[in-house]
C-alpha cells in the first residue's frame, strides 16, 4: 500500500507545495511546530532515510537547501533546523523548520493548528521568497 506521502506526490492527495523537481517534493507539514515548517521527500518510496540509493540520497540535500533558503527569506529566523526522524510516517522525509530556539524543533510539543487558507498563504509565501 502506497505511503501517504506517495499519495500526494501522484496528486491522489492535495499538498502545499512549495518546491518540486523529477525527483523531489517539497511541502507544508499540515500539523506544523512553526509557520513554515516543511517537509522534503523523494518521490522514490522508500522507507527508511538511510537505506536511500546513495544518488537519491546526494540529491535530496542541494535539493533542500533551496527550499531552506526560500524558508528563511520567507520567515526571517536564526536559521532553519533541519531534522530526520522516520517514525511519523514510512516514507523517508527531512522535516525543515524556521528555527531561533531549541525548543523551537521539540517533536513533542503540541502542534500548530492552522486553516487551509493559512497554509495556502504560507506555501505562497515560501514559493515566492
Amino acid at each position: 500500500m502506497p505511503s501517504i506521502f506517495t499519495r500526494i506526490i501522484r496528486g491522489e492527495i492535495p499538498c502545499h507545495n512549495v518546491g518540486e523537481d523529477d525527483r523531489y517534493l517539497a511541502f507544508l507539514d499540515i500539523s506544523p511546530l512553526r509557520e513554515g515548517h516543511t517537509l522534503v521527500v523523494p518521490k522514490l518510496e522508500v522507507d527508511r532515510f538511510f537505506d536511500l540509493p546513495a544518488d537519491v540520497m546526494a540529491g535530496i540535500m542541494p535539493f533542500a537547501q533551496e527550499v531552506a533558503g526560500r524558508i528563511k527569506r520567507a520567515f526571517p529566523c536564526d536559521r532553519v533546523g533541519v531534522a530526520v526522524i522516520g517514525l511519523e510516517v514510512p516514507h523517508a522525509h527531512v522535516h525543515l523548520i524556521p528555527i531561533d530556539a531549541m525548543t523551537d524543533m521539540d517533536f513533542s510539543r503540541e502542534k500548530l493548528k492552522l486553516s487551509q487558507e493559512r497554509l495556502a498563504e504560507i506555501a505562497k509565501r515560501i514559493r515566492e521568497a
